[in-house]
């Protein structure tokens, strides 16, 4: 997997860990047409990968894990050239990324703003520096979060508490992010990439059917009543109950060893 604006690597012993890169540092990762092609590209080759188990998404440098779109490659766009650059965004952001069965986890150093900021929002969890700073500035140039985080924060942290970012556009420290639930572990500078990383060998490490479907339960639970959540929840416990993961995590226990899962 090659992309002009993305890199790509695997780590575990069959690369069960995927690792996918911003590689715009120069711009602070800032998300021209190309890199949202690539990252359309990337997730609809990802979503069928039968060997992954986890993927984390990061940002070069120690910058910035994502400022949001490129405003110097948006300067005298028509409105047409700026709506088609949107749908190919959407396509990544939206439809691309949600796609993928495994667990994401964004991996943040330094800025993560408006897109960037939507692009980890879309993602299962996030691991983020203590100098992480997060924002939703959109409304600093005459426009509005556009690919899922005014669906995705308020699931997250609240109705209040997403109005007074989106509507100020003001930067939210790491450790405000952690203390509302945006992020799930707060690491000291530099160290964010590693643990995240660190997450994703833990979740590779346990059965991957169990994994996927968990993920299926839990984000389709999140957008119906509770009375068809948990028929969802039953649907996909079912499917796992018949697995060989399933009876050689029992036998690893009861033998006392760790379990080898084979994901069927």
């Amino acid at each position: 997997m090659t992309y002009d604006t993305l890199l790509f690597d695997r780590s575990g012993g069959e690369g069960e860990v995927g690792l996918l890169k911003l590689n715009r540092p120069e711009v602070l990762n800032a998300m021209n047409t190309q890199m949202g092609r690539d990252l359309r590209d990337a997730f609809r080759g990802l979503r069928d990968d039968e060997r992954l188990r986890c993927l984390v998404l990061t940002g070069a440098g120690d910058r910035a894990f994502c400022t949001g779109a490129d405003l110097k490659e948006r300067n005298r766009m028509t409105d047409e050239e700026f709506f088609s650059q949107h749908r190919i965004f959407e396509d990544a952001l939206l439809e691309g990324l949600r796609s993928i069965p495994v667990p994401v986890v964004a991996a943040v150093e330094g800025y993560c703003l408006a897109g960037g900021f939507e692009l980890a929002l879309g993602c299962d969890l996030i691991v983020a520096s203590e100098a992480a700073r997060f924002g939703l500035t959109e409304t600093t140039r005459g426009l509005m979060p556009g690919v899922g985080a005014v669906v995705h924060l308020p699931r997250l942290a609240g109705k209040t508490f997403t109005k007074d970012v989106v509507f100020t556009a003001r930067l939210i420290p790491g450790e405000e992010a952690l203390r509302r639930g945006v992020v799930s572990r707060l690491t000291a500078p530099g160290q964010a990439l590693g643990e995240a990383l660190a997450m994703a060998r833990t979740i590779a490490d346990n059965a991957p059917v169990a994994v996927r479907q968990a993920k299926k339960a839990i984000e389709r639970g999140m957008d119906c009543d509770v009375g068809t959540a948990l028929a969802f929840m039953l649907e996909a416990y079912h499917a796992v109950v018949g697995t060989e993961d399933r009876r050689e995590g029992i036998v690893a226990f009861n033998e006392k060893r760790a379990p080898r899962f084979a994901g069927r």
